[in-house]
């Protein structure tokens, strides 16, 4: 589900748009649209990388939420068993 709008709303709002712009004027827009999207994730990317380059620097540990992510997806695991332990029969006796 694309942000709780159905088949019938996409279709009306692309009539809409089409008779706002015109058909020859919709793929200028999408393409226009795309080169912003993609600016936008570079820029994400060069700050990312900043951000990194300047911990490494003055070497502090980046990796940290590498670390602190196993250890959720452990006990995420461990939690998600128990539940099946516990289910198991209830789900076996529907």
């Amino acid at each position: 589900m694309f942000l709780f709008i159905s088949g019938a709303e996409i279709f009306v709002i692309l009539i809409i748009v089409v008779m706002l712009f015109g058909s020859e004027k919709i793929p200028e827009i999408a393409r226009g649209l795309g080169k912003g999207m993609q600016q936008l994730k570079n820029a994400t990317n060069e700050v990312k990388k900043e951000i990194v380059e300047s911990g490494i620097e003055k070497k502090i540990d980046t990796q940290f939420t590498k670390d602190i992510t196993k250890e959720v997806s452990k006990i995420k695991d461990k939690v998600q068993d128990n539940i099946d332990d516990i289910t198991g029969p209830i789900k076996r006796n529907l």
